[in-house]
Protein backbone atom coordinates (compact mmCIF):
# COMPACT_ATOMS: atom_id res chain seq x y z
CA UNK A 1 0.00 0.00 0.00
CA UNK A 2 1.90 2.77 -1.27
CA UNK A 3 -0.35 5.48 -2.15
CA UNK A 4 -1.27 8.73 -0.12
CA UNK A 5 -5.15 7.87 -1.14
CA UNK A 6 -4.78 5.12 1.36
CA UNK A 7 -4.74 7.48 4.38
CA UNK A 8 -8.27 7.07 5.57
CA UNK A 9 -10.90 9.33 6.01
CA UNK A 10 -12.70 9.07 9.68
CA UNK A 11 -15.59 11.46 8.86
CA UNK A 12 -16.94 9.15 6.21
CA UNK A 13 -17.40 6.32 8.42
CA UNK A 14 -20.23 5.44 10.46
CA UNK A 15 -20.86 5.49 14.20
CA UNK A 16 -19.11 3.14 16.18
CA UNK A 17 -20.95 0.00 18.04
CA UNK A 18 -17.58 -1.26 20.21
CA UNK A 19 -15.33 0.03 22.69
CA UNK A 20 -11.66 0.75 23.27
CA UNK A 21 -9.53 -2.09 24.81
CA UNK A 22 -6.15 -1.86 26.30
CA UNK A 23 -3.92 -4.36 26.64
CA UNK A 24 -0.33 -4.39 26.30
CA UNK A 25 3.13 -6.67 24.95
CA UNK A 26 5.35 -6.57 27.90
CA UNK A 27 5.99 -2.57 28.93
CA UNK A 28 4.39 -1.72 25.26
CA UNK A 29 0.89 -0.14 25.95
CA UNK A 30 -1.29 -1.03 23.04
CA UNK A 31 -4.58 0.51 22.24
CA UNK A 32 -7.32 -1.98 20.59
CA UNK A 33 -11.12 -2.02 20.06
CA UNK A 34 -13.72 -4.46 20.93
CA UNK A 35 -17.30 -5.68 19.53
CA UNK A 36 -19.14 -8.20 20.78
CA UNK A 37 -22.45 -9.39 19.21
CA UNK A 38 -25.62 -8.12 21.13
CA UNK A 39 -27.33 -11.52 21.29
CA UNK A 40 -25.31 -14.70 21.24
CA UNK A 41 -25.66 -17.82 22.89
CA UNK A 42 -22.93 -19.39 24.42
CA UNK A 43 -19.52 -18.90 23.48
CA UNK A 44 -18.55 -17.48 19.91
CA UNK A 45 -15.62 -17.76 17.93
CA UNK A 46 -13.39 -14.66 17.95
CA UNK A 47 -11.84 -12.24 15.23
CA UNK A 48 -8.72 -10.30 15.68
CA UNK A 49 -8.62 -7.85 12.55
CA UNK A 50 -4.86 -6.18 11.89
CA UNK A 51 -4.90 -2.83 10.49
CA UNK A 52 -3.08 -1.58 7.19
CA UNK A 53 0.33 0.39 6.93
CA UNK A 54 -1.53 3.50 8.51
CA UNK A 55 -1.98 1.79 11.91
CA UNK A 56 -5.81 1.27 13.06
CA UNK A 57 -8.66 3.69 12.56
CA UNK A 58 -12.19 3.48 12.11
CA UNK A 59 -11.85 1.16 8.80
CA UNK A 60 -10.49 -1.52 11.42
CA UNK A 61 -13.13 -0.79 13.76
CA UNK A 62 -16.11 -0.47 11.62
CA UNK A 63 -14.74 -4.07 10.32
CA UNK A 64 -15.04 -5.57 13.82
CA UNK A 65 -18.65 -4.10 14.28
CA UNK A 66 -19.50 -5.93 11.07
CA UNK A 67 -18.41 -9.20 12.00
CA UNK A 68 -20.17 -8.65 15.85
CA UNK A 69 -23.30 -8.44 13.44
CA UNK A 70 -22.29 -11.72 12.17
CA UNK A 71 -21.63 -13.19 15.41
CA UNK A 72 -18.41 -12.72 16.12
CA UNK A 73 -16.48 -10.99 19.31
CA UNK A 74 -14.06 -8.95 16.96
CA UNK A 75 -10.79 -7.04 18.34
CA UNK A 76 -9.23 -4.79 16.18
CA UNK A 77 -5.42 -4.79 17.14
CA UNK A 78 -2.86 -2.35 17.77
CA UNK A 79 0.36 -3.58 16.41
CA UNK A 80 2.19 -0.03 16.31
CA UNK A 81 1.48 0.85 20.27
CA UNK A 82 -0.65 3.03 21.87
CA UNK A 83 -0.42 6.58 20.84
CA UNK A 84 1.89 5.51 17.29
CA UNK A 85 -0.07 6.92 14.90
CA UNK A 86 2.07 7.56 11.01
CA UNK A 87 1.82 10.86 10.21
CA UNK A 88 1.96 10.24 5.99
CA UNK A 89 2.56 7.60 3.80
CA UNK A 90 6.50 7.84 4.28
CA UNK A 91 6.42 7.39 7.93
CA UNK A 92 3.67 4.42 7.46
CA UNK A 93 6.10 2.47 4.97
CA UNK A 94 9.24 2.85 7.37
CA UNK A 95 7.05 1.65 10.36
CA UNK A 96 5.11 -1.08 8.34
CA UNK A 97 9.08 -2.35 7.03
CA UNK A 98 9.87 -2.56 10.44
CA UNK A 99 7.22 -4.68 11.22
CA UNK A 100 7.67 -6.83 7.69
CA UNK A 101 11.97 -6.78 8.57
CA UNK A 102 10.93 -8.24 12.44
CA UNK A 103 8.60 -11.15 11.85
CA UNK A 104 9.45 -12.38 15.21
CA UNK A 105 8.06 -9.17 16.46
CA UNK A 106 5.12 -8.88 14.62
CA UNK A 107 4.24 -12.24 15.48
CA UNK A 108 4.25 -11.76 19.09
CA UNK A 109 2.19 -8.60 18.64
CA UNK A 110 -0.47 -10.60 16.96
CA UNK A 111 -0.40 -13.24 19.85
CA UNK A 112 -0.74 -10.93 22.48
CA UNK A 113 -3.88 -9.52 20.33
CA UNK A 114 -5.24 -13.18 20.52
CA UNK A 115 -4.76 -13.44 24.40
CA UNK A 116 -6.60 -10.18 24.77
CA UNK A 117 -9.50 -11.68 22.75
CA UNK A 118 -9.43 -14.67 24.27
CA UNK A 119 -9.97 -12.86 27.80
CA UNK A 120 -13.12 -11.55 26.35
CA UNK A 121 -16.46 -12.48 27.78
CA UNK A 122 -18.07 -14.96 25.61
CA UNK A 123 -15.50 -15.97 23.37
CA UNK A 124 -14.80 -19.74 22.39
CA UNK A 125 -10.74 -20.01 22.31
CA UNK A 126 -10.80 -23.00 20.56
CA UNK A 127 -12.36 -20.84 17.55
CA UNK A 128 -10.20 -17.67 16.49
CA UNK A 129 -9.65 -16.18 13.08
CA UNK A 130 -6.98 -13.82 12.23
CA UNK A 131 -7.86 -11.30 9.10
CA UNK A 132 -6.13 -8.78 8.05
CA UNK A 133 -5.73 -5.50 5.16
CA UNK A 134 -2.87 -4.47 3.16
CA UNK A 135 0.06 -4.60 6.16
CA UNK A 136 -2.43 -6.55 7.98
CA UNK A 137 -3.18 -9.50 5.55
CA UNK A 138 0.58 -10.21 5.72
CA UNK A 139 0.11 -10.14 9.63
CA UNK A 140 -2.75 -12.85 8.75
CA UNK A 141 -0.61 -15.51 6.87
CA UNK A 142 2.55 -14.75 9.50
CA UNK A 143 0.25 -16.03 11.82
CA UNK A 144 -0.29 -19.44 10.01
CA UNK A 145 3.09 -19.26 9.30
CA UNK A 146 3.86 -18.72 13.06
CA UNK A 147 2.10 -21.63 14.29
CA UNK A 148 -0.37 -19.17 16.60
CA UNK A 149 -3.41 -20.81 17.86
CA UNK A 150 -5.61 -20.02 15.39
CA UNK A 151 -8.31 -21.98 13.14
CA UNK A 152 -8.36 -19.78 10.47
CA UNK A 153 -6.27 -16.86 8.68
CA UNK A 154 -7.95 -14.17 5.88
CA UNK A 155 -5.47 -12.06 3.95
CA UNK A 156 -7.16 -9.26 2.12
CA UNK A 157 -4.83 -7.35 -0.49
CA UNK A 158 -2.10 -8.46 1.73
CA UNK A 159 1.85 -9.03 0.81
CA UNK A 160 2.84 -12.26 0.31
CA UNK A 161 6.84 -12.05 0.51
CA UNK A 162 8.64 -13.43 3.24
CA UNK A 163 12.61 -12.12 4.50
CA UNK A 164 15.34 -13.66 3.44
CA UNK A 165 16.72 -16.69 4.39
CA UNK A 166 13.02 -17.68 5.45
CA UNK A 167 12.31 -21.81 6.26
CA UNK A 168 8.76 -22.78 5.10
CA UNK A 169 7.29 -25.00 8.52
CA UNK A 170 3.64 -26.79 9.01
CA UNK A 171 0.81 -24.57 8.94
CA UNK A 172 -2.52 -25.77 10.24
CA UNK A 173 -4.69 -23.10 10.02
CA UNK A 174 -7.25 -23.05 7.25
CA UNK A 175 -5.83 -19.92 4.93
CA UNK A 176 -8.03 -17.59 2.83
CA UNK A 177 -5.91 -15.42 0.82
CA UNK A 178 -8.75 -12.59 -1.35
CA UNK A 179 -5.66 -10.95 -3.85
CA UNK A 180 -6.60 -8.58 -6.43
CA UNK A 181 -6.02 -9.67 -9.96
CA UNK A 182 -3.91 -6.81 -10.99
CA UNK A 183 -2.35 -5.61 -8.13
CA UNK A 184 0.96 -3.90 -8.86
CA UNK A 185 2.79 -4.28 -5.40
CA UNK A 186 2.11 -7.59 -4.99
CA UNK A 187 4.25 -9.25 -7.96
CA UNK A 188 3.79 -12.58 -9.90
CA UNK A 189 6.82 -13.75 -8.22
CA UNK A 190 5.03 -13.21 -4.75
CA UNK A 191 2.34 -14.97 -5.56
CA UNK A 192 3.92 -17.82 -7.31
CA UNK A 193 6.43 -18.19 -4.19
CA UNK A 194 3.71 -18.23 -1.76
CA UNK A 195 1.47 -20.97 -3.47
CA UNK A 196 4.79 -22.72 -3.74
CA UNK A 197 5.57 -22.64 0.08
CA UNK A 198 1.23 -23.79 0.76
CA UNK A 199 2.10 -26.71 -1.55
CA UNK A 200 5.18 -27.68 0.26
CA UNK A 201 3.63 -27.59 3.75
CA UNK A 202 0.43 -29.26 2.58
CA UNK A 203 -1.49 -25.77 3.31
CA UNK A 204 -4.98 -26.14 3.18
CA UNK A 205 -5.41 -22.84 1.11
CA UNK A 206 -8.13 -21.01 -1.17
CA UNK A 207 -6.23 -18.02 -3.17
CA UNK A 208 -8.57 -16.28 -5.07
CA UNK A 209 -7.95 -13.25 -7.55
CA UNK A 210 -10.37 -10.46 -8.60
CA UNK A 211 -10.23 -9.48 -12.08
CA UNK A 212 -9.68 -6.10 -12.57
CA UNK A 213 -8.49 -5.75 -8.81
CA UNK A 214 -5.58 -3.67 -7.60
CA UNK A 215 -3.83 -2.87 -3.56
CA UNK A 216 -6.42 -1.53 -0.85
CA UNK A 217 -9.20 -3.13 -3.20
CA UNK A 218 -11.72 -3.05 0.08
CA UNK A 219 -10.91 0.19 1.30
CA UNK A 220 -13.49 3.39 0.00
CA UNK A 221 -10.33 5.73 1.11
CA UNK A 222 -8.13 4.36 -1.44
CA UNK A 223 -10.68 6.21 -4.44
CA UNK A 224 -11.37 4.57 -7.93
CA UNK A 225 -8.15 5.29 -9.68
CA UNK A 226 -6.28 1.72 -10.69
CA UNK A 227 -3.64 3.01 -12.23
CA UNK A 228 -2.56 4.26 -9.21
CA UNK A 229 -1.77 1.33 -7.93
CA UNK A 230 -4.20 1.25 -4.98
CA UNK A 231 -7.93 1.54 -5.71
CA UNK A 232 -11.86 0.30 -4.16
CA UNK A 233 -13.45 -2.00 -6.76
CA UNK A 234 -16.90 -2.65 -4.87
CA UNK A 235 -17.40 -5.73 -6.39
CA UNK A 236 -14.00 -7.18 -4.88
CA UNK A 237 -14.63 -6.09 -1.74
CA UNK A 238 -18.19 -7.77 -1.75
CA UNK A 239 -17.28 -10.66 -3.04
CA UNK A 240 -14.28 -11.23 -0.70
CA UNK A 241 -16.36 -9.93 2.36
CA UNK A 242 -18.90 -13.12 1.26
CA UNK A 243 -15.61 -15.47 0.60
CA UNK A 244 -14.98 -14.78 4.27
CA UNK A 245 -17.79 -15.62 5.77
CA UNK A 246 -17.95 -18.71 3.96
CA UNK A 247 -14.85 -19.87 4.73
CA UNK A 248 -15.47 -19.23 8.37
CA UNK A 249 -18.81 -21.06 8.47
CA UNK A 250 -16.55 -24.12 6.91
CA UNK A 251 -14.02 -23.69 9.40
CA UNK A 252 -14.84 -22.00 12.80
Amino acid sequence: MRHAALALSLAALPLLAGQPLSYADGATKLAGYVAHPTAAKGRVPGVVVIHQWMGLTDHERKVSDDLAKLGYVALAADIYGEGVHPANTGEAGKLAGSYKGDRALYRRRIAVAIDALKAQKGVDGSRIAVIGFCFGGTGAIEAARGGLPVKAVVSFHGGLDVPAGFTPGPITAKVLVCHGADDPWVPAKDVAAFQDEMRQVKADYVFVAYANAVHAFTQKEAGNDNSKGAAYNKTAHRRSWQHMQDFFKENL
